[in-house]
């Protein structure tokens, strides 16, 4: 991991944090610090899912230039103890069980390698690199200290992927042979010169594009759905939109799976507003779809049935997004259940997307891993 700009970024005196956090569960809940700064991605979500967890007893704020401090304030009320200016003084002084940490990409690795060796568990927001040698890094450390390291895959937790999950499962399906997904945004941020001056636009602070940024949720269900890991990928990236990123707007990729599916996928901004999104699973024994955004949310037909029928599911109950995903970290940082996903899911997902890329810059397939 590079450190050169440890310090600069985290604050003075992040090498001498204490060893472990404090704050543990208990009938009061536990401290969560959050890490940010200006542009930081979601906030309003996370805010508002903190203020709603039950096991958050308070929340601190590291926020260089406070320009998120009045959010936080009306989200969070009375449960927001403290804002800092540098995370490494949240960390040293707070101590909490989780730190939330929402950067942009080429900053997080350092933010979440001083709340990692204070001994935080962490949810991060992705990608939480630029380069995956730095999220390896961060996997050694967390793995190392029996720590969670949650990236933000939030649709994991959606009722219908719930559903769809548990059909394969249970083998509704039988063997998978294949694999199609979509998710689709829209052009029109991208035409905008605000936009270009943010740090998605930039690949040196962001990563990447459409892909790393969105794309990566359809990837990583892919392999939540399926229960196997994508071991092999080609592809093409670039702009055909036409607007002046050096990140690419779109991405067409295919992918090989460790039981032996094979897969495709469509990464891109074509859209004037909204989202389209599908993923298509065929098996020996049947198929599923999930249309989070426009359309179904789930359809599924199996032939294990008595009576083979397709299945149309038009709503789930529950929430879904961002909230119930921060309160399942929340609550896998206080002792109570597992983490929605683990810091090996975490990197698996950051692999596919940087190996993805290397294959569209190679013009060959690449291994993941």
């Amino acid at each position: 991991m590079q450190r050169r700009d440890f310090t600069k970024v985290l604050g003075a005196g992040a090498a001498f944090l204490p060893a472990a956090a404090a704050g543990a569960p208990g009938r009061e809940g536990i401290k969560v610090g959050v890490i940010t700064h200006a542009g930081g991605a979601h906030l309003d979500a996370y805010f508002a899912a903190l203020a709603e967890s039950d096991e958050v007893a308070a929340v601190s704020l590291s926020d260089p230039g406070g320009q998120n401090v009045d959010d936080a304030r009306e989200a969070l009320g009375t449960k927001l103890s403290a804002v800092y200016d540098e995370p490494a003084t949240l960390i040293r002084e707070q101590r909490p069980v989780m730190a939330l940490v929402s950067m942009e990409a080429a900053l997080a690795p350092p933010a979440i390698e001083v709340a990692l060796r204070a001994g935080c568990h962490v949810m991060a927001e992705k990608p939480a690199c630029v380069r995956i040698e730095d999220f390896r890094g961060l996997h050694e450390l967390a793995k190392a200290n029996d720590l969670h390291l949650m990236l933000a895959l939030a649709n994991r937790l959606n009722p219908e992927v719930g559903e769809a999950r548990r059909l394969i499962g249970e083998g509704m399906m039988g063997r998978i042979y294949g694999v199609e997904a979509h998710l689709i945004a829209d052009q029109t941020r991208l035409t905008r010169p605000a936009y270009h001056k943010t740090w998605y636009a930039k690949r040196a602070r962001g990563g990447g594009g459409h892909l790393i940024w969105l794309g990566i949720h359809w990837l990583d269900l892919a392999t939540f759905l399926t229960g196997s890991g994508i071991v092999e990928v080609a592809g093409f990236k670039g702009v055909v939109g036409g607007q002046p990123l050096d990140v690419e707007d779109s991405a067409a990729i295919a992918m090989k799976f460790a039981n032996g599916a094979f897969g495709t996928m469509t990464s891109g901004y074509y859209l004037d507003r909204g989202y389209h999104s599908q993923i298509k699973i065929w098996g020996s024994h049947g198929w599923l779809e999930i249309r989070r955004h426009g359309g179904l949310p789930l359809s599924w037909y199996s032939r294990k049935e008595q009576n083979p029928r397709i299945h149309r599911i038009d709503k789930f109950p529950g929430p879904s997004g961002y909230t119930p995903f921060v309160k399942a970290c929340v609550r896998a940082s206080a002792g109570v259940e597992e983490p929605p996903l683990t810091v090996d899911d975490s990197l698996r997902a950051l692999e596919t997307v940087f190996a993805c890329y290397q294959a569209a810059e190679t013009g060959r397939a690449q291994l993941v891993g």
